[in-house]
């Protein structure tokens, strides 16, 4: 398996890339980030979760799952799971590439971002030079913002799937059941949001700010 550990903890910047995926890398750096001004259906929102293994110092990134809420429905077709151990064939470069190009510069939703966010610009850093810095949209800090939900810590997710009646089953989940399930409480929140007034994702990202502020300043 590649070295996870320098993945997620590597002190560096690859020196030298491919060719190919320097041209790749150059082609998602010059795109154009979508419009943040677009109300909720007209915005692809990008749902992501990250698989870890480890504990502790040792705790590495091992997977990535997105998934694709846009006009309000959560389309299969536009879903993408990574594995880092599945690299035999294709490098990690290159998957974490895959996901840069996947991503298409959208607003980012996960649950807890700033752990999410740390694993990937760790990764993006190390294996391909890339300060990734996306919009995050941070449920963990707008679900009870919007649902009456207050208190200094912050709700483990299986309060809000149970909440919300989206998780029936038991035991343990999957990355990719994970973000899907993570793609639902969106949809909850958009409806929400609009009924607010927060129409917009920058509105939307901007409430995410606030609502992680004011949780760690209470």
């Amino acid at each position: 398996m590649f070295g996870l550990k320098k993945l997620i903890f590597g002190e560096a910047a690859p020196e030298q890339l491919p060719s190919d995926v320097e041209t790749a890398l150059a082609a998602w750096r010059a795109s154009k980030a979508p419009s943040l001004e677009s109300g909720h259906f007209q915005t692809r929102y990008l749902v992501v979760d990250i698989a870890t293994r480890g504990e502790g110092a040792s705790n590495a990134m091992s997977g990535i799952a997105a998934a694709a809420v846009h006009r309000g429905r959560i389309t299969p077709a536009d879903a993408l799971y990574i594995d880092f151990a599945e690299t035999a064939e294709v490098t990690v470069e290159r998957q974490l590439l895959a996901f840069l190009h996947y991503t298409a510069k959208a607003p980012l939703v996960t649950y807890h971002a700033p752990y999410v966010s740390g694993f990937l610009q760790s990764a993006g850093k190390t294996c391909l030079g890339v300060n990734f810095q996306p919009q995050w949209i941070d449920l963990a800090w707008l679900l009870p913002i919007f649902f009456g939900v207050r208190g200094d810590a912050v709700q483990p997710l299986d309060y809000w799937l149970k909440k919300f009646s989206l998780n029936p089953g038991s035991g343990r989940r999957d990355t990719m059941e994970n973000t899907l399930l993570l793609a639902r409480l969106l949809q909850i929140t958009l409806a929400k949001a609009t009924r607010k007034g927060i129409d917009s994702a920058a509105a939307l990202i901007a409430e995410s700010r606030a609502s992680s502020l004011l949780g760690h300043i209470g």
